[in-house]
């Protein structure tokens, strides 16, 4: 049987800050983020399953990434935790959806924890092969398995 990739895209809106950072982007400000998630596996051979010929229903792909992904970070602002005990108490009054993270707020480090939040959700039969979280219309961070073994 062949190995197959399957691809879903995802977009949110998301604003964050860059602690420390030397630019502009050390202030507030948001971005309409493009998310694509590739999986590989084997399409199922079992011919009474309902899923016959799907590598995984994109529905239940989309179900996971929702979940662990979007539905997260979907229109919040996004901060290093080390941030917190200078902003929290004011942002928090201010707004519903503040979230503190452990590491810098970049593409890359939120690359990462997004591939490693899909991943432990996969059925064990699924490889997560690719993550790419585009920032902006030319800008993006992509996480691959093959580099991560």
């Amino acid at each position: 049987m062949n190995i197959i990739r399957i691809t879903k895209e995802f977009s949110f809106e998301m604003a964050h800050a860059l602690m420390g950072y030397d630019g502009p982007c050390r202030n507030v400000h948001g971005h309409s983020y493009g998310l694509k998630v590739t999986i590989t596996g084997t399409p199922i051979n079992e011919p009474n399953n309902p899923k016959l010929g799907m590598v995984m229903d994109f529905g239940d792909l989309k179900k996971i990434v929702r979940e662990t992904v979007v539905d997260v970070f979907d229109h919040a602002l996004v901060l290093n935790s080390a941030m917190r005990a200078s902003v929290d108490g004011q942002l928090t009054r201010q707004f519903n959806n503040v979230i503190f993270l452990d590491y810098q707020p970049t593409s890359e480090l939120m690359v990462a924890d997004f591939a490693a939040r899909i991943r432990a959700r996969l059925p064990e039969n699924l490889k997560l092969h690719s993550v790419l979280l585009r920032e902006t219309g030319t800008s993006y961070a992509e996480w691959h398995e093959s580099d991560n073994k």
